[in-house]
């Protein structure tokens, strides 16, 4: 591992990885939608993402491939010095993955998460 990947809110949570999946659940098609970021010289890089189906604003872009029944694709955007995602009541939530495990914010950081988490390189 070269870089890790650090989870702000309020405290600073650096994750044992270098890469991980964002996951949620659509909240209006209910169905899965995945991103896979990387570290790479300090910044994050989305490099594939995943769609269960298309709709309510979930339309693969072009050159996307359907395997299996998802829509796989490399987005167009630059490496960005971090991400932020917000925890709210209203929505299902997000879950990280990195080797083989998932995990919900309130699991890592050991309590409730309401709010904007930033997710950025360590250091």
């Amino acid at each position: 591992m070269s870089a890790a990947i650090c989870l702000v809110f309020g405290a600073v949570l650096a994750l044992p990885t270098d890469h991980l999946t964002l996951q949620w659940t659509h909240s209006v098609q209910k169905t899965l939608w995945q991103e896979d970021y990387r570290v790479e010289d300090g910044r994050l890089v989305l490099s594939e993402a995943r769609i269960a189906s298309s709709g309510a604003g979930m339309e693969p872009p072009p050159g996307a491939v359907l395997r299996d029944g998802v829509w796989h694709y490399r987005p167009a955007l630059a490496p960005l010095p971090e991400l932020e995602i917000v925890e709210s009541h209203f929505t299902a939530g997000y879950t990280l993955c990195w080797d083989g495990a998932c995990h919900r914010p309130a699991e890592l950081f050991g309590r409730a998460v309401e709010g904007t988490i930033t997710i950025r390189p360590c250091g």
